[in-house]
């Protein structure tokens, strides 16, 4: 399956401001690009990229004062297949756990895991362990947030999203993987596009968040926001959160202008 993705995101800024911004396809799906997702400017500027603590592809800019606009467009092959599901993905014990999956065990600044901890043991004590478990976590946070845009807050932790009930696809993801690492199952946090490939289209574009948990040795998808396996997932930045990757990092003052976000899919060539 072919994809065409992208964005237009426009700053407006009273001053130079250093960016760092999160949004580039991730390194492990660069080989399925057809065309080069570049981080355009306009102005053009000069796009410094590397690669962070986490392995994901990042860009330094500095940007001028006035309006700015940050884009990019391509084309990516993706499987066309449904999010891989395993019910018999067993869990792994703590001390079997390899050294990378550790630090997705312990709480972060938008993961409370302190503060959960003893609601995890009450909803989640009794569930079999291993990928039950990740549904039963996964069917209790779909249930248990309502979601809308007018709900976001960026200093909003996976703990106010469950007092609140009420969010978007991270509160979603952040809670779900608190009341994960409190049952000590690996979870980190993942953003990147999916579009309404195979689902009604459910309105404006934007990035989505979901979050994939350790079983059986390897990590699998879960989405608690849209909950049933979806087709065309292109992963940009995984993280222990949302701090870890959010869309930028602006060193001074900058108002958000536009934002737009786009994936559709194209027909197979011959």
């Amino acid at each position: 399956m072919r994809v065409r993705a992208g964005y237009q995101i426009s700053y407006d800024l009273p001053a130079p401001t250093p960016m760092f911004l999160c949004l580039s396809v991730h390194p492990s799906h660069r080989a399925d690009l057809e065309t080069a997702d570049w981080v355009r400017t306009d102005p053009m500027l000069d796009v410094r990229q590397y690669i962070d603590g986490a392995g994901n592809i990042c860009s330094r800019i500095l940007a001028p004062p006035g309006r700015v606009v940050i884009s990019a467009d391509f084309i990516i092959r993706v499987s066309g297949e449904l999010d891989e599901v395993a019910p018999d993905a067993p869990q792994t014990v703590v001390q079997d756990l390899p050294d990378e999956a550790l630090i997705h065990l312990l709480g972060s600044r938008y993961c409370e895991t302190d503060r959960l901890s003893n609601l995890a043991w009450e909803l989640f004590g009794k569930t079999p362990l291993g990928w039950p478990r990740v549904q039963a976590i996964v069917d209790f946070v779909h249930d248990h947030i309502t979601f809308g845009y007018e709900h976001a807050r960026a200093t909003k932790g996976a703990f106010e999203a469950y007092e609140e009930r009420r969010g978007v696809c991270r509160d979603y993801a952040h809670l779900a993987i608190a009341f994960c690492r409190c049952m000590n199952i690996p979870a980190r946090y993942c953003t990147g596009y999916l579009g309404d490939i195979g689902v009604p289209p459910a309105g404006p574009m934007d990035f989505s968040a979901w979050f994939e948990a350790h079983l059986g040795g390897r990590w699998y998808v879960f989405d608690p926001r849209n909950y049933r396996p979806r087709i065309g997932r292109i992963l940009i930045a995984r993280g222990r959160d949302a701090a870890d990757v959010p869309i930028a990092h602006t060193f001074g003052e900058a108002v958000l202008a536009d934002f737009q976000v786009t994936t559709d899919e194209l027909p197979t060539t011959a």
